[in-house]
């Protein structure tokens, strides 16, 4: 069994990113947040929010 962490970005209450994986989400959350700031949109760095989540996989023997 292995964790893993992901996260899911939101612009107000909508999903904009999934499953973004723990290796890229600080990047990724960085250019949205300064994109968001720079760009005209109906959204500001403060609509924007994260969520983080610890995903179980497990593995059973398997014969290929």
């Amino acid at each position: 069994m292995t964790d893993q962490k992901v996260f899911h970005i939101y612009a107000k209450d909508r999903c904009i990113m999934h499953s973004i994986k723990e290796e890229e989400f600080e990047i990724t959350w960085k250019t949205l947040k300064n994109m968001v700031g720079l760009m005209k949109t109906d959204y500001k760095p403060e609509d924007l929010t994260y969520e983080e989540l610890l995903v179980r996989k497990e593995f059973k023997d398997a014969s290929y």
